[in-house]
């Protein structure tokens, strides 16, 4: 698929140059309105004499248009780069949310906002599109079962929401068809084709031409959607994808995710005894500051906590939590991120996780593990060793964790959280867009 990058009929400084000209011509537009009108009420008055009528001639207050003109210009640059094709349900929805009190606009911030988008239009859709499916099935979320050729996705997905008054049902399918289109590079879908599909579960199953209505009178040839839906009285519909529907749907999924890198020799399933050595290439994915902040201020009173981070790695978990006032402590293998640490005045222990004689004296372990493979499953379990009786662990995890490879099902008991999804995309920054969920556990009181 050929995908450009979306682009204004002009240069984002044109349109800064005109949103900061018009801000500047408000207070005179709007003097030149009110004369206006006083000349018009005055041109309906003999000797300037009241005539006993309301003449409405319309006023405005100078701040409502000038929040008027903000918003022109932000939703002008969201629509002449295209945004909602490239953007995700939830960036759609962040864009909405902000525009109820939009940021000045400066060439910075619009860069900031829409920067991503220019800079990586697909992979922005392929995000979205992961964004949609995640929610859709927990299979979709693994990134072991969307390499190219693995069997295994689902073939349709079932909606609720096609109840008689309800439109949840057909507004989540328009989603769905809309992330298809965006990633196959056709046309958003039409009200006309979802009204189709609602009527005819072939509608949209090949090129077609749709029949006209008593109110649309031209015919409407659609692209193809590859898709079936068959709707249910209980208010459920199963949409059903064709073979080279989920073909696509396969490929986008696995060029999103990509392959993590292994961080050990030792991962063959069939080795008996894990070894504990560490690659020389190891993977390195630090933890994104927004997620590291969020799950800091998850653990319940921090401050004064003995915490422990294993394979700290460059100390961003270290830097939040000296902000919290907690007692942390680090362990890193690389001798290089080591310095990074003790440079900002960390206390780190230069060596393998794995190789450290476990000591039940912490408060708290936050850990972000390897993803590749099942290496995660070795360094779990050698951290919960190291809590303390009532000590809570907070582990960052690939999503097969949690929906593939079941090794961890037994910490999910009845007075811990278990697996809690990460956003989509939520290291994208780090180097990898693989799904990743949060596993909370808490040590057994004595």
């Amino acid at each position: 698929m050929n995908m450009h990058v979306p682009t204004l009929q002009r240069s984002l400084a044109d349109v800064v140059a005109e949103y900061d000209t018009k801000r500047a011509a408000l207070p005179a537009a709007l003097q030149a309105h009110t004369q206006a009108g006083n000349d018009l009420k005055m041109s309906a008055t003999v000797g300037g004499t009241y005539g006993r009528e309301n003449i409405d001639v319309g006023s405005t207050w100078e701040r409502t248009l000038e929040s008027h003109l903000l918003k022109s210009a932000w939703h002008h640059v969201y629509d002449g780069l295209n945004i909602a094709r490239l953007a995700s349900p939830t960036d759609k929805r962040l864009f909405e949310q902000a525009m109820s009190a939009p940021p000045e606009f400066t060439l910075d911030n619009i860069r900031g906002t829409f920067g991503s988008f220019v800079r990586d239009p697909r992979g922005n859709i392929l995000r979205g599109l992961a964004e949609v499916f995640c929610g859709l099935d927990q299979a979709y979320k693994s990134h072991d079962k969307v390499k190219i050729g693995v069997e295994g996705l689902p073939k349709r997905v079932v909606l609720s929401g096609f109840a008689q008054y309800s439109h949840y049902g057909r507004d989540r399918v328009e989603t769905i068809l809309n992330a298809l289109a965006s990633y196959q590079n056709k046309p958003f879908v039409t009200g006309r084709e979802i009204a189709a599909l609602m009527t005819d579960e072939n509608a949209l199953l090949v090129r077609a031409e749709l029949p006209t209505t008593k109110y649309e009178k031209d015919v409407l040839e659609t692209p193809g959607r590859g898709v079936r839906l068959k709707t249910f009285k209980n208010g459920n519909g199963h949409l059903f994808f064709e073979k080279d529907t989920l073909t696509d749907i396969n490929k986008a999924l696995a060029e999103f995710y990509g392959d993590v890198l292994p961080d050990t020799t030792d991962e063959k399933p069939t080795q008996k005894q894990a070894s504990t050595a560490v690659s020389k290439d190891l993977q390195y994915y630090p933890t994104p500051q927004k997620l590291v902040d969020s799950i800091i201020d998850d653990i319940y009173q921090i401050e004064g906590k003995d915490v422990l981070e294993p394979s700290c790695g460059c100390g961003r978990f270290l830097d939040a939590l000296r902000a919290k006032k907690a007692k942390a402590v680090g362990i890193e293998v690389d001798a290089g991120r080591v310095a990074v640490c003790k440079a900002k005045g960390h206390s780190v222990l230069h060596g393998n996780f794995l190789e450290t004689v476990p000591t039940p004296k912490f408060d708290v372990v936050v850990m972000n593990p390897p993803f590749y493979g099942r290496h995660y499953v070795k360094h779990v379990r050698h951290a919960i060793k190291f809590l303390k009786p009532g000590g809570v662990l907070k582990a960052i995890l690939p999503a097969t964790a949690a929906y593939d490879h079941g090794e961890l099902d037994d910490l999910k008991g009845r007075y811990n959280d278990g697996f809690r999804d990460l956003p989509v995309g939520s290291f994208s920054e780090s180097g990898t867009n693989i799904c990743t969920v949060v596993l909370t556990f808490h040590a057994q009181t004595v």
